[in-house]
């Protein structure tokens, strides 16, 4: 039996989400555990700003017992309170429909980014995480492998990944609604991951006058401001520059707030005046809602992208048929049956009678 069993940006809000996020450290011990639940024997945990997801395989021939042990698991590891177990919604596929949803999942079509380039990726990593981890097995080796070949196959057959296929592109997009041309505009990324460097790449192009980059291991920050033409930054001297920016872009894995208020607010009155922009692109988020109180101060975070990134939908929307109908193609091909239409995803909320207060 497989299994998936997921939350995103669809079905819960960020301040929900980020409560699920697996930082990276912990993916190999949660796939194990989750491994070894009674009646499982295979899984793989794919953990990204806008979802969290579990595949299983060789999961107990009962979905709703399968499901059911889940649901616990996520509970007791995250420690849910009651309430916040009621107000998150998962989604449960089984079987075709699992592999369906993992299909189109590595082919960008169910992100908030139509085609996104960067959940591929994504998802290779969570695989070879479980994979040296010894939690995968024959079963999910062979659906993972094939769902990398159907994301090279719509990459290739169609164009659904041409324009800004990332969260890091439609940020940028953002400032760029905000001030009209960049090439004004000083910038400073705080990270210097894969998103960030997504994000430079796209200030360059657009012409921005300046970047900043401060990361918590400098090495990376130099290593990426060399490569983008800019300045790289100590950790802790990021808030030096906040006085020269127009935008600020984080996109750290800290499991905890970056920017905070108590930071901001003593900075403002040296702008005299200039609005700052902070586009908060991380999960679990790094910078604390309650700096958007702050006078002329404006945050946008990930769910904010969402409609920017719908215009960009609309543009590619005429490639997605062509894309479902490889996906189709390939599950007929991995065994599934021809005449098992697409089910909708059985939608619920985490058990509270599995919690403790």
């Amino acid at each position: 039996m497989l299994l998936c069993l997921g939350v995103n940006h669809r079905t819960t809000p960020i301040e929900l989400r980020e409560r699920l996020a697996f930082a990276d450290s912990k993916v190999p011990d949660a796939a194990r555990a989750i491994k070894s639940l009674p009646g499982f024997g295979e899984s793989v945990v794919l953990s990204t700003c806008n979802r969290v997801e579990i595949y299983t395989a060789r999961a107990p021939a009962d979905p709703a017992s399968g499901f059911s042990s889940l649901t616990g698991y996520l509970a007791e590891h995250f420690d849910l309170t009651p309430e916040q177990s009621s107000a998150l919604t998962s989604y449960h596929l089984s079987e075709t429909d699992a592999a369906r949803h993992l299909f189109r999942v590595v082919s960008g079509l169910d992100s908030m980014v139509l085609g996104e380039t960067e959940i591929f990726g994504q998802v290779k990593a969570a695989y070879d995480t479980a994979l040296k981890s010894g939690a995968t097995g024959r079963d999910l080796n062979k659906l993972f492998q094939r769902a990398f070949s159907v994301g090279k196959l719509v990459r290739n057959e169609t164009t659904i990944q041409r324009g800004s296929t990332s969260v890091g592109s439609v940020a940028v997009e953002l400032a760029e609604k905000i001030f009209g041309d960049l090439r004004a505009c000083h910038v400073l990324l705080i990270g210097a991951g894969e998103m960030s460097r997504v994000c430079a790449q796209s200030l360059l192009s657009r012409g921005a006058k300046s970047i900043f980059i401060s990361n918590r291991h400098y090495e990376r920050a130099a290593e990426l401001a060399a490569e983008m033409k800019g300045t790289a930054l100590h950790f802790d001297e990021w808030d030096k520059a906040v006085d020269d920016v127009d935008i600020v872009i984080s996109s750290t894995s800290a499991p905890h707030f970056v920017v905070t208020p108590e930071l901001i607010a003593p900075l403002m009155p040296k702008r005299r005046g200039r609005p700052l922009f902070i586009i908060d692109i991380a999960v679990p988020r790094d910078v604390d809602p309650r700096v958007n109180d702050i006078e002329e101060v404006y945050l946008y975070d990930v769910d904010a992208l969402q409609g920017i990134a719908d215009e960009g939908r609309r543009e590619r929307q005429r490639s997605l048929a062509k894309c479902e109908e490889i996906i189709e193609e390939q599950l007929r091909k991995f065994g599934y049956a021809e005449d098992s239409p697409p089910s909708p995803p059985v939608l619920t909320h985490l058990p509270p009678q599995n919690l403790e207060p």
